[in-house]
């Protein structure tokens, strides 16, 4: 018996249907069915349920002799289901990556709840993503598992089906079944969650929720939006039924008011002239099942006078103003912001007719204005080598001391590129200090890569490439790179990265102040994860199940995670990403965990170990195209699944002989410059004009910090299940 039976219905969903489908099968837990409902779609949506059955025997499809609606589909579904739990997911959205393995691990860790409610995020065709506004109702901290009354804030989540995974047995003697019409969801899940015996929660995206442009059927404007009536008919009918759910009524009262008041202003739901009529039918709801004495929250009473009083001319004035408001807003912004640009413009060629302040530089980063990065360490070593130059931050382009300081100053830095409008002026110097060591392709060779490209315009990156008079290099790998997809007249100073002067320089009281900031204990093992931007993929996700791995790993584990998409919440899981400095970050670690990032070049001057997880090689090299084969020169151990990684940590591979070899070749070929005085040589070059610059250190030579859990003679040891059952793993730290 599957573990899970996962029920796709599908009705004209064909351009979607497949991602979905794969979104399943794909899963890192196998134990499951899929049941495919073919709600007699007119599309291809059968043709495709068949085709994935034939390469997968876990999928069985179901094709209905007629239309039975959403409802009815699931229904179907259900009748076919054998496994423990059932899980809706409706055919244009997707299950995210180890959305199952998530779920059977809380299942389990909460003792086989009747219902287990995880999260979703919206997900819409321009590629952006959000997550649920309410999803601290979602926390894992408390009772595990509950009842409804000790979690009431539940009923505040999106009243759906495909966000709950049920116990089969428990729906099955419940005899709940979804109804016929729209707005089918609302008479399941409420009942279903007050007749739950136990409710647990998992704090994760489980559910990638499409945000069609078009297409969705609650967008569409039909008098089927009066089935809304019907179905919290149902909802009050069932509680009606059950004397001990009474205490409900005022809660489902509100959210009803809510259901009904949301679908009155949509403006692409009620056909024309039906308003009216859908008021009325909602003044009578609000009247058949209002609690008196119940109170209305302040927010929301304006909503419910409009249903009980049934103002409908009230409601359509007010809808019109805010229209109106709306529009006339939208243009005087625009207007506002056309001045502000215009009168930016013009400030700027004022600034550069006055005098070039020699002894100004001013510093921008990407990832945090000019304190951060290879600037922000050039900054420093301004100020300490050259403290007669004014160091300064480069704010924002739409104020006038941005401008005032592109006009004015003498040094320019930048790790990007600077305004289109930017006029380099006769005795400017721009430094381009680039943001590390490229291992996907940069510059022009992304003019074969569409798809790691995107909308570069390449002709602006020449005439900004112009502008530059040296660029810096840590390694000759970069170097050729450089100065091939970036060509230019500029001076390269293959003197090392600023940034990585820290690595050289901290103490071990800085790492023990960096890693108490961050709640780390001396005893603990802190894993730096921070994987590289897919150009493959719409929305960003992370690559890695973080919270399987240190379940896996044990409690001696922590993570410090910097991915690319949003951060999954755990207990043990550390969100660095608004911190600017990753530096600190590599300093606080004790092992870095990454795929293609960067940083791994700047990470092995501290000499600690790395783990690859390279897992989608192909895929990224097709998409991006890289300089060399990371698998064959790496810096340290390679992982080309979860499980492998996971492996690494238990069995110690990850700081053994074979991983230090492979970080000492590493380090050599990409660091050879990063003695810690990179920023000084730049300074002395440039500013100073001096050219008996410091002698460099070889990697051999240099003693940088080290980790803290570097510095424990023992550790305790680590029980680490594998894939194929339990294993007992001495973990000696």
């Amino acid at each position: 018996m599957p573990r899970f039976s996962v029920i796709v219905p599908a009705y004209k969903v064909q351009a979607y249907l497949s991602e979905c489908l794969d979104s399943v099968l794909t899963q890192s837990c196998p134990d499951l069915e899929l049941i495919a409902v073919d709600d007699c779609s007119p599309d291809g949506s059968g043709a495709i349920i068949d085709e994935f059955a034939s390469r997968d025997p876990r999928v069985r499809p179901l094709h209905l002799l007629e239309n039975r609606g959403l409802g009815g589909a699931r229904n179907a579904g259900m009748e076919q289901a054998k496994g423990d739990y059932l899980v809706f997911l409706d055919g244009d959205d997707t299950l995210t990556p180890h959305a199952l393995r998530a779920m059977a691990d809380r299942l389990k860790e909460t003792g086989e709840p009747d219902v287990l409610v995880y999260d979703y995020a919206r997900t819409y065709w321009s590629g952006e993503t959000v997550r649920n506004v309410v999803s601290v109702q979602l926390t894992e901290q408390g009772p595990a598992p509950f009842r409804l009354e000790d979690r009431p804030g539940l009923l505040h989540l999106l009243m759906v089906a495909w966000n709950k995974a049920y116990r089969r047995e428990f729906v099955e003697r419940e005899g709940f079944a979804f109804p016929p019409g729209y707005y089918e969801d609302t008479p399941w899940t409420f009942p279903v969650l007050m007749a739950a015996g136990s409710i647990a929660t998992l704090d994760r995206v489980c559910v990638h929720y499409r945000q069609r442009r078009q297409g969705n059927i609650l967008s569409t404007t039909s008098r089927k939006h009066f089935d809304v009536f019907e179905q919290y008919d149902r909802v009050f009918a069932y509680v009606d039924q059950r004397p001990e759910l009474a205490r409900w009524r005022p809660v489902l009262f509100r959210r009803m008011v809510d259901h009904l008041t949301k679908i009155l202003a949509r403006r692409d739901r009620l056909p024309r002239g039906s308003r009216a009529e859908f008021l009325r039918r909602a003044r009578l709801h609000y009247r058949r099942y209002r609690v008196p004495g119940s109170p209305v929250p302040f927010s929301a009473r304006l909503r419910h006078a409009l249903i009980r009083w049934g103002l409908h001319r009230t409601y359509r004035v007010l809808q019109s103003a805010a229209a109106a408001r709306r529009r006339m807003l939208k243009p005087a912004v625009k207007l506002v912001r056309a001045l502000r640009t215009g009168a930016l413009r013009l400030h700027y060629r004022a600034q550069l007719r006055l005098p070039l302040r020699a002894d100004r530089a001013v510093f921008a980063s990407c990832e945090g204005g000019g304190n951060s990065g290879n600037p922000g360490a050039l900054a420093e070593a301004f100020r300490a080598f050259a403290p007669h130059i004014r160091t300064g931050r480069l704010g924002r382009p739409d104020t006038a001391a941005y401008w005032t300081a592109l006009a004015r100053s003498k040094y320019l830095v930048s790790d990007t590129d600077f305004e289109p409008g930017l006029l380099k002026r006769p005795g400017q110097v721009l430094i381009q200090t680039q943001q590390g060591t490229p291992l996907g392709h940069m510059g022009l060779d992304l003019q074969e890569r569409p798809a790691a490209a995107r909308d570069m315009d390449f002709e602006r990156l020449l005439r900004g490439v112009d502008q530059w008079d040296y660029v810096l290099s840590a390694n000759r790998h970069s170097t050729l790179v450089w100065e091939r997809v970036h060509p230019g007249t500029y001076t390269t100073l293959e003197y090392g990265l600023p940034r990585n002067d820290r690595f050289q320089k901290a103490t071990s009281a800085d790492v023990a102040r960096i890693r108490e900031s961050l709640g780390i204990t001396d005893d603990t093992v802190a894993l730096l994860y921070t994987p590289a931007h897919r150009d493959y993929h719409r929305t960003q996700h992370s690559p890695l199940d973080l919270e399987r791995v240190l379940h896996r790993l044990g409690p001696r584990y922590v993570i410090l995670a910097r991915p690319q998409g949003p951060v999954p919440k755990g207990a043990r899981i550390i969100d660095v990403t608004g911190r600017p400095s990753v530096e600190e970050l590599a300093l606080a670690s004790d092992a870095l965990i990454t795929d293609y990032a960067s940083l791994m070049f700047d990470y092995a001057n501290l000499d600690r170990p790395i783990v690859i997880h390279a897992h989608d090689w192909e895929a990224y090299e097709a998409a991006r195209g890289t300089y060399f084969d990371l698998r064959a020169f790496p810096p340290g151990a390679v992982a080309r699944s979860e499980d492998e990684l996971v492996d690494i940590f238990a069995t110690g591979h990850w700081r053994g002989s074979r991983s230090t070899r492979l970080r000492t070749a590493f380090r050599e070929r990409f660091c050879p410059y990063d003695d810690g005085r990179a920023g000084e040589r730049v300074v002395r070059h440039v500013v100073l004009g001096e050219r008996g610059l410091p002698p460099v250190v070889p990697p051999a030579d240099r003693h940088p910090v080290p980790s803290a859990a570097g510095t424990l003679t023992r550790s305790p040891q680590a029980t680490v299940p594998q894939p194929t059952g339990p294993l007992t793993v001495t973990d000696s730290l």
